[in-house]
């Protein structure tokens, strides 16, 4: 219960008046990857009934349950909230609606939160035919622990009395990991055609009435694994299912993601030497595995790398993590940008699930550098008495000379928009293993909140700064409230991640990352056009420049027949609207620079310049 914890040292320190700000990690007050998603329409209703089986474990690439099997879309489908579950995809109860916001009925007291309802499913058999639904839970995970007044509940509907039952509640407690639950169901109200589950969370916010910068999301819930099916036993909670547990993270041996022109330079010191591979046999046997592998090249639609690592045995309910041994290095022949796909997937038994068998991961070189994997799940800021001059220090390193043209920061949104304020953008060379020298100092810079999928918004610095080795990029606090910057508690920061306070540089103690990223190379901006979008966030295409075709980041901007692309000369005028394929093609574009809109559901999604070439 981080939550409280924190309050009540904050409180303390204060109150005594003898002691400085601290470095605080609270829960999320929105979720951006839900705010700016181009799926956060209300899902439509399942138009039939299912039959048994029902079988849910929420692997897939969506943020949103899959409304073939459930109603509603309050709870967010992820793999960052946990890293103990039975297999790829978890969907978590907490404190946001489905557009990312905390609930408006949110209070102190408690309050309904999210729900997850099933489609309607037969269960018109008789009692003796042992029907059960299982499922995995675990409070808080990664995220922040229910306390005594916040539970999760289950409910069964009845049909023919058109009414809800609860049959089930979880209330907080010492539990850390996943638990399985299995509930017979033998009642004859629920033994019916259009029979229903749903799970409901109960959450309450943090007492922070004084403090609304630190009100965040909070009483998290995780859920996978569930399974409804007849001729079943108590002790049944799984299917004979070997799964992948979460997908893979960078085979950089630094960066999640770094400069395309910065990786070429040292290729050789920083690609990895191996695929990490995550996997669980949820069987009650021995299984027989082969872990196989493909590397693509998503600009050049070429699969660059295929190799398996062998099969082996795993014993039952056992985890296996291994590495598997990768040679070779990321090429491209494109000079700005690449984007790589690299597909894990297993070979089992034919009566295996195989929804959860092949993991995938996007490995992307840009104009910027990351440690974090693009996934806020809390905020980090310095709060409290002395912290008013506080600073944020992220310790980067640059392979060659390059120049530092913006940084870019995902700050979340705050309750009652109490994180917007000004503060210090700073860049410091380094001075043994802290910043040293100011390079830079961008003063009375404003809190904002991105417009792109992972809410990063990107401060241009007013001139280039020259960078080479070791630099910092960070923040100089102008008040002593919290500041509220994205934190990703899957990624430990190694000792990069520095605070100063009261004249003195220490080390974070936080687990997880600051979202803070320096972003090398050119201006994001060339003429008048583009300041127009310059609230949008940047289009990633190749190649660029171009004679006959670009293609776009497919994370990015799905092929779903909902993004049209504008293609405007630097005069404002169109030459080009044409619906989003695989490929679009610019040959018959007049030799120059053009500016490239993604327009989705009537709005722009994003822009980008483009030079086209003869």
């Amino acid at each position: 219960m981080f939550k409280r914890t924190f309050l009540y040292l904050f409180l303390f320190f204060h109150f005594l008046n003898y002691s400085y700000g601290q470095e605080l990690v609270i829960g999320l007050s929105s979720n951006p990857l839900l705010q700016n998603s181009v799926e956060n329409a209300k899902k439509s209703a399942f138009a039939g009934e299912l039959e048994l089986p029902f079988f849910e474990d929420f692997s897939g690439t969506d943020i949103f349950p899959n409304s073939s099997r459930w109603t509603d879309n309050f709870v967010f489908i992820n793999n960052t909230y946990s890293n103990l579950q039975p297999s790829t995809g978890i969907a978590t109860f907490d404190a946001l609606d489905n557009t990312g916001r905390l609930y408006e009925n949110a209070s102190y007291i408690g309050f309904k939160a999210d729900q997850l309802t099933s489609v309607p499913i037969n269960l018109n058999y008789p009692a003796n035919q042992n029907i059960r639904l299982s499922f995995f839970y675990q409070p808080g995970g990664l995220g922040d622990m229910p306390e005594e007044k916040d539970s999760l509940v289950l409910h069964f509907f009845a049909p023919e009395e058109n009414k809800w039952y609860s049959v089930w509640k979880a209330i907080a407690g010492n539990q850390t990991d996943f638990k399985a639950v299995s509930i017979g169901i033998d009642e004859s109200k629920f033994l019916k055609t259009g029979f229903r589950f749903r799970f409901i969370n109960y959450a309450s916010l943090s007492d922070y009435q004084n403090y609304p910068s630190m009100i965040g999301n909070c009483d998290h819930w995780n859920l996978d694994y569930i399974v409804l099916d007849r001729n079943r036993k108590a002790t049944d909670t799984l299917l004979a299912d070997v799964a992948f547990r979460y997908p893979p993270r960078s085979l950089l041996q630094t960066y999640e993601s770094m400069p395309w022109k910065q990786f070429e330079q040292i290729s050789l010191q920083e690609m990895g030497s191996v695929i990490p591979g995550h996997y669980r046999n949820n069987d009650s046997i021995v299984r027989n595995v082969t872990r196989n592998f493909e590397i693509w090249d998503v600009y050049e639609k070429k699969m660059v790398k295929a190799f398996s690592a062998g099969a082996v045995n795993i014993d039952p309910f056992t985890n296996d993590d291994f590495n598997a041994d990768l040679i070779y290095t990321f090429k491209s022949e494109n000079k700005d940008s690449a984007l790589f796909k690299v597909i894990s997937f297993l070979i089992t038994d034919d009566f295996d699930p195989k929804i959860n068998d092949t993991v995938i991961y996007y490995q992307r070189f840009s104009n910027y550098f990351a440690f974090d994997d693009g996934s806020a799940e809390a905020g980090y800021g310095i709060n409290g008495l002395g912290s008013n001059n506080a600073m944020v220090a992220y310790r980067f390193r640059s392979f060659m000379e390059d120049t530092l043209r913006a940084i870019s920061i995902c700050f979340n949104d705050s309750y009652q928009n109490a994180n917007l304020r000004t503060f210090d953008l700073m860049v410091w060379d380094d001075a043994g293993g802290i910043p040293g020298t100011v390079l830079c100092s961008v003063e009375g810079v404003r809190v904002e909140q991105g417009s792109s999928l992972n809410g990063f918004y990107t401060y241009k610095l007013p001139k280039p700064v020259m960078v080479d080795n070791i630099f910092y990029v960070g923040w100089k606090q102008r008040s002593e409230t919290f500041l509220n910057a994205g934190f990703d508690l899957n990624t430990p920061h190694g000792g990069r991640q520095l605070y100063w306070i009261n004249g003195v540089w220490y080390q974070s103690g936080m687990s997880g990352t600051l979202m803070i990223r320096p972003v090398m190379g050119p201006p994001l901006t060339t003429g008048i056009r583009d300041i127009r979008y310059n609230d949008r966030p940047a289009l990633h295409f190749w190649p660029n420049p171009s004679r006959e075709y670009i293609v776009f980041d497919p994370e990015q901007l799905p092929v779903d027949g909902r993004t049209f692309i504008s293609v405007t000369d630097m005069q404002g005028r169109e030459i080009l609207n044409t619906p989003l394929a695989d490929r679009i093609d610019i040959s018959s574009l007049h030799e120059g620079m053009y500016v490239v809109v993604a327009i989705r559901n009537g709005l722009p999604a994003g822009y980008s310049r483009l030079i086209k070439l003869k």
